[in-house]
Formats: C-alpha cells, structure tokens, sequence
C-alpha cells in the first residue's frame, strides 16, 4: 500500500509543474468583481424629519389644488346630453311616423357647461314605430344653448364586455388586411366558432365583427322647422393609422366566403357588388378596437363645421341592436370637446382631493410635532458618518 502511495505521489509531483491552477468550485459562476454586478453602487437614502417631510407635503399639496382646478375647469367647458332609449322598442307603438304618440324618457342626463349649467330644457321623449318589421325609435331633445363646432355623436353600450380573453381575440389580422386565409386555419385559429359556415370562410371571421353595432342613425332633424336638419359626417371617426389594418377587397373568390351570421345588411350573402370595403369602414373599424371596460362610448359621427343651434331636434334611430336580452342599454350621446377632451371632471377632483389630503396631512403633522415633538437621533452616529 504504501509503495501506491509512493507511485502515486510521485506521478503528482512530477506533473506538478505541468497542471494548470484549478478554478475554485463555483467560481465560473461568480458574477464579475464590479460594483454594479456586485451591487457596491453608491444609493442615497434621505432621512425622513420633520423638517423636511412636512414642506414637502404643504408644496405638493398647494401645487395639486390649482393643477385639479384647471382640469376641472377644462371639463366644465364640455357639454354632454346622453338619451338612453333602450326602452323604445318596449312601449307602444304608434300607427305610423305621421302620427306620433311620444314617451318621456326613464334615462337622459344633461352635462352643461359651466357657464350655461342652469339653461332651462324640456325633458326628452321618444316614439316607438314599428312598420313591417322596420322597427324605429323617434328621439325628440333640446339642445338649450348653441353648441359651437366640432359637435360629436356616440352611441354608448353597458354590459357589454368587449374585454372577454376569448372575445379579444376572435378574428383573424391576415385575413383582415386582405390576405387568403384557408377554412382549416381559420379553423385551427382564434375565430372559433365563427370561422367557417358550411365549408366556406366566414368574412370577416370571429366573434368581434359578428357582434358589430348595427343600429343606425339620421341627421338631426328641427322639430320647429323640419326644413332644417344637421348633418354628421362619418369620415374621421377612427384612429389615424386604423384602415392599414384592413384591406379594400378580401383575398377570396365570392364563392368562397359568407357573412357574419348577425350582418343583416347581407341576409342574402355577398356578390360581386356588395363585398364589404373595410378600409373604408370606420364604424367596423372603431368596433374592432375593443374596449377596455363595459361601459363604452364609440363615435359616430361629427360635424366640424356648423353651430348647432338652440332648438328641439327629432332623431330617428333604426333598432338593429339587441341589449335587453343580455342586460345592457344603449345611448345616444351628444358632445363638445374642450382642451382637455371630453367630459372628465372625476380627474380634476382627484386632483384636488388629493391636494386636501396632503394640506390635511400637513397641518395635522405640523401640530403634532409643536405640541409633542419626537425627539430625534444624532445623526453623527450613523455607520456612514463615522
């Protein structure tokens, strides 16, 4: 045994001189001796007294509070009307459009401007006409005050969760921008269960374009002078940049394709001259863009030339959209735009609430530390000032 020891011994020594320093264990995964990756950066931590943390809350208080101000005077430039005419189809309806028996409303708000929030209206109304199967809505409401342009047009929904993970997602982008897209991916794809009808694709496919919007709406019309109507346009109401996304025609034969089963403009099917041109369709493309929340507003049309004047105007709304089944309701909602956008006060009172509290903070730290001041350390003991 002892011979071993010695061979092997030797054969370590006499390859001493040859072996390569080993590497500590573990050392080729050491980070590398910086202070960054050793984490020795130089860090300041203040340290919170009296005097400093209370002038701080007193600055950014008393900054808050004219910052709220301004916003909510930006909002209170805004005027908003929303008529909510879900129950339209609900009342009785009248024998014709000539002879109209009118309904107040259950739901409006009236959001005035500032300068104008005690102008006088009547309340709104609405009138049911059902005429072989074309089911409209007659709204009658005031406009109290001229409204300077642009004025804008919504329609709102509640209830309604765009949002959904499956719902998000259901619709194909390639075949959108005009690209052909086969049945079996469409069907492998997030369109499930609307991507294919009787072998053929669905166009556009998914459950987003089948849920789109369809009730519609006329000019405005004075129910003082009916000669006089105001006109919405429905050009630029998407987002800029929104109809490079879609394509004019799609990348399928007309054989190949069907309509979303809820598209009753296309009961029929698709030929040769009704294919749906989605560049140029900014209501499908403002729905496309989901919202975030239940409660959404999408606009629909704009007028950036004209006053509206004050009067009582008839709009006539043709009743496509079903809401009650699943417990919604839908709006129409007439707005001004100011600096700050649409109406929004929620954001300028945030804004002052938490200024408030700050002052409140503030003051209340202020007296606190008068009566039973906190007697603090010596800072010349902190490690750092040794």
């Amino acid at each position: 045994m002892a011979l071993f020891r010695r061979n092997r011994g030797g054969a370590d020594a006499n390859d001493e001189g040859n072996a390569k320093p080993k590497k500590e264990k573990g050392s080729w995964r050491r980070p590398a001796n910086t202070a960054f990756k050793q984490q020795r950066l130089k860090a300041w931590q203040p340290i919170l007294t009296p005097k400093t943390v209370l002038p701080t809350l007193f600055i950014v208080g008393i900054l808050f509070a004219p910052i709220g101000g301004l916003l909510i005077w930006g909002s209170g430039l805004v005027t908003e009307m929303t008529f909510d005419y879900t129950q339209c189809e609900n009342q009785t309806p009248s024998s014709s459009s000539a002879d109209l028996t009118y309904h107040n409303f259950t739901s409006y708000k009236y959001q005035l401007k500032a300068s104008d929030a005690h102008a006088p209206y009547n309340p709104p109304s609405y009138a049911f006409v059902n005429n072989s199967g074309n089911a409209q809505c007659y709204v009658q409401f005031d406009i109290p005050y001229d409204l300077a342009p642009s004025v804008f047009l919504y329609y709102k929904l509640t209830n309604f969760y765009q949002n959904h993970r499956r719902y998000v997602n259901s619709y194909d982008s390639n075949q959108l921008k005009g690209q052909y897209v086969s049945t079996s991916t469409l069907n492998g794809g997030d369109c499930k269960p609307l991507a294919t009808i009787n072998g053929k694709a669905v166009y556009p496919c998914g459950l987003i374009a089948n849920s789109l919007y369809n009730d519609t709406y006329s000019a405005l019309t004075s129910a003082t002078s009916p000669s006089r109507t105001y006109n919405f346009s429905q050009t630029g109401i998407a987002w800029p940049g929104e109809a490079k996304k879609y394509a004019t025609t799609p990348g399928y034969n007309v054989s190949q394709i069907v309509p979303p089963p809820n598209w009753q403009k296309y009961s029929g099917g698709y030929n040769e001259s009704n294919l749906p041109d989605l560049k140029s369709d900014e209501h499908f493309q403002n729905w496309m863009r989901t919202a975030g929340l239940p409660t959404f507003s999408k606009l629909y049309g704009r007028n950036d030339d004209t006053t509206l004047e004050k009067d009582r105007y008839t709009i006539i709304v043709d009743l496509n959209y079903p809401v009650i089944s699943y417990g919604g309701t839908k709006s129409i909602v007439i707005s001004t735009v100011s600096w700050i956008g649409g109406k929004n006060p929620f954001l300028g009172w945030a804004y002052v609430a938490a200024a408030a509290l700050l002052v409140a903070l503030a003051i209340l730290g202020t007296i606190r530390h008068m009566v039973r001041p906190r007697k603090l350390g010596d800072m010349s003991l902190l490690s750092w000032n040794r």
